[in-house]
């Protein structure tokens, strides 16, 4: 069998998988030279699909071809309304069958995508919509009650309203807007330059800033995406491509589809054939039971996501071997849940990692499969179209298998933000855009990534970082969630704080004494929080896992 390394030299040396050198930004990159020009051609590919099936939601359903003709009909809709090529839509709602077709009707005329985060409050919103002045606005009732202050602005030339609330005056109802139609899509074209989406990110602090990411950059990450699944086939024996008699993939969808990891599988099922099962909100038992009675083989969350449905099908002595594929990110993974994925399921379910931002258009670092079991502390190796340096505060690249600056340049990395060349400069400025992430590339080429650079615990001038203490605190039985803070400290600078959950239904309770001990024989005793938090409520975190370090502190001091 060639090695991994060949196998991908070879896919990418001809064929849709053929890399070439593209220059337009003023430095080489590579691209896919076959690639399909736009999201609008990727969508026109789903006819091919037809009768099947393509979304379950509740008891609703829609093959391929009620979809298609939806998106057409909506499409029609906003031109109709005076929506062009290049204004912006927002959309706004949740994981909802409408929410695919309204991302698809705009990728059929060249508009651009303005997702909105669907939890949100109403200033949040009026915020974005403010910054992106979009022409027509899809939603969903819930939201629009948020936002009745901000409706009846002259630029909106469409407000289309579903699910769980009335379109009223000036609203059309989303029945009404793909209702008949003539069945194909508007003839627009559509290019790799043209900008696709502006996803706003989960800032901490300040408002979020949108994030502008072209057809090529969202292309790619399909493209890349693809080509490791035809990598994985040919390392297992199988042809390459994907066999079409093959029976139909299907995805739990839990990301939410205004985050790019939730837009990437939106995206990967529609190319792929595969149907996608959509959920209200998170529930535990309701997701086993989507797996076990659609015989779903795929899935993707957050840690905590793929955890608590691990420990519920544990719980639920529930069959889920349907699942071939279970995927982590948008939060640092634990390696101990890696090693629980290849337990439970015996090794015969890959699991699967991506870092990435949504600045890189999701994944730009790859592991998964044998390579993830053997290194679950490892992100993976970087995808073929992109560049990773490692650098220190100066720009300068430190030595191999030393800590530095995640920089990263290729086709996945957007042009920068909307409406904010200040911000954009700070990021992108001299062709590489800095992640603000912390790591180190191992001699194979496999990258660790270690912490936020502003996370970085400074304790008696060595560097504490988290990811590493709360990965190895999860390893612990009585520990369902972590998360690490720095304190001031008169003699040394900061000490290590960690705010831990436990469950309050255990016979002996975890203690800080405990806890403590079963870390002194995996890191050295400056990284050991001296000082501990327990709780048995959930730790604070953003809507896609990442953890609220301000709450964390709030959690610390706040009295038990």
């Amino acid at each position: 069998m060639p090695s991994r390394e060949a196998i991908i030299a070879d896919l990418t040396s001809q064929g849709p998988f053929e890399l070439a050198v593209d220059h337009a930004r003023g430095h080489a990159i590579r691209v896919y030279r076959h690639a399909p020009a736009s999201f609008r051609a990727v969508f026109e590919g789903t006819r091919g699909h037809g009768s099947r099936l393509f979304s379950i939601y509740g008891d609703e359903t829609l093959t391929y071809d009620q979809h298609y003709a939806q998106v057409a009909a909506l499409a029609h809709h906003l031109i109709d309304r005076g929506v062009v090529k290049g204004d912006r839509v927002a959309i706004g709602m949740r994981n909802y069958p409408e929410w695919s077709v309204a991302f698809w009707a705009c990728q059929a005329i060249g508009a651009i995508v303005v997702a909105l985060n669907a939890w949100w409050t109403g200033a949040e919103i009026a915020y974005a919509l403010e910054d992106s002045a979009p022409a027509a606005l899809i939603i969903d009732g819930e939201r629009l009650e948020r936002l009745r202050d901000w409706l009846g602005r002259p630029t909106l030339k469409t407000v289309v309203v579903t699910r769980r609330g009335e379109a009223g005056d000036g609203g059309v109802d989303f029945a009404d807007a793909v209702a008949g139609g003539p069945g194909e899509l508007p003839d627009v074209e559509v290019g790799p330059g043209d900008l696709a989406t502006i996803l706003y990110t989960s800032g901490t602090t300040g408002n979020p800033k949108g994030a502008m990411a072209t057809q090529r950059n969202h292309v790619t990450n399909l493209m890349n995406t693809l080509l490791a699944g035809a990598v994985a086939r040919t390392m297992a024996g199988l042809p390459a491509e994907i066999d079409p008699a093959a029976p139909q993939a299907g995805v739990l969808q839990t990301f939410p589809f205004f985050h790019i990891g939730g837009l990437t599988g939106l995206y990967i099922s529609i190319a792929t054939g595969a149907r996608v099962a959509m959920m209200y909100k998170w529930v535990p038992p309701e997701a086993v039971r989507l797996i076990q009675t659609h015989g779903l083989t795929g899935v993707s969350g957050v840690p905590m996501v793929v955890r608590q449905l691990l420990e519920t099908a544990h719980a639920m002595g529930a069959d889920i071997s349907s699942l071939v594929g279970i995927s982590s990110g948008g939060a640092p993974v634990p390696p101990d849940l890696i090693r629980r994925i290849g337990d439970q399921f015996q090794a015969k379910t890959m699991p699967g990692n991506g870092y990435g931002l949504t600045e890189t258009t999701s994944a730009i670092i790859a592991n998964g499969g044998a390579d993830y079991l053997a290194r679950p502390d490892s992100v993976g190796r970087a995808v073929v179209t992109a560049e990773v340096r490692i650098v220190d505060d100066d720009g300068v690249d430190v030595p191999q298998g030393q800590i530095g600056e995640l920089w990263i340049r290729g086709a996945n990395v957007i042009p920068g933000y909307w409406n904010n060349p200040e911000a954009t400069e700070a990021a992108f400025g001299g062709g590489w855009f800095r992640t603000g992430d912390l790591g180190y590339v191992n001699p194979e080429g496999f990258h660790f990534v270690v912490d936020r650079k502003k996370y970085v615990i400074i304790r008696g001038g060595e560097n504490v970082y988290c990811a590493e203490v709360e990965a190895a605190l999860l390893e612990h039985p009585k520990v369902r969630d972590a998360g690490l803070i720095g304190l001031p400290h008169p003699e040394l600078g900061e000490e290590v704080a960690a705010v831990i959950q436990v469950d309050p239904a255990d016979d002996l309770p975890a203690t800080a004494d405990e806890l403590r001990a079963s870390l002194s024989e995996r890191l050295a005793r400056f990284k050991i929080p001296t000082a501990i938090r327990l709780t048995t409520g959930e730790l604070p975190r953003t809507g896609t896992g990442k953890l609220l370090k301000r709450e964390m502190r709030s959690l610390y001091f706040q009295r038990q």
